[in-house]
């Protein structure tokens, strides 16, 4: 399955289970963040759970997305069209960009 094929199937899976609330997504996502915060905060970077987490808030994602009317690709190709020749530096591990 190719990447769009499996954005697909993941919208489709949640259109038939009737996930349609943006509010009850976020409230999801906050969920999905927190158990990734739990396997990074144990050190456990390549724990199936993480991979698990990651995988389920890219979900989400896709459904919240979706819900808005949002196209989850274009999201991501603006959010990289805004960064990519950002200027600014490392510090503690964060990108900090040029004000």
């Amino acid at each position: 399955m190719n990447t769009d094929e499996l954005i697909n199937a993941v919208k489709k899976w949640g259109a038939e289970k009737g996930i349609d609330d943006p509010k009850m997504q976020m409230c999801k996502l906050i969920e999905e963040l927190g158990e990734m915060n739990h396997e990074l905060t144990r050190g456990k970077f390549d724990s199936p759970e993480m991979k698990d987490a990651i995988g389920d808030t890219l979900v989400v994602l896709i459904i919240e997305a979706n819900i808005l009317g949002y196209d989850v690709i274009d999201c991501l190709r603006s959010a990289y069209d805004e960064i990519k020749e950002r200027k600014g530096k490392t510090i503690n591990g964060a990108f900090v960009k040029e004000v």
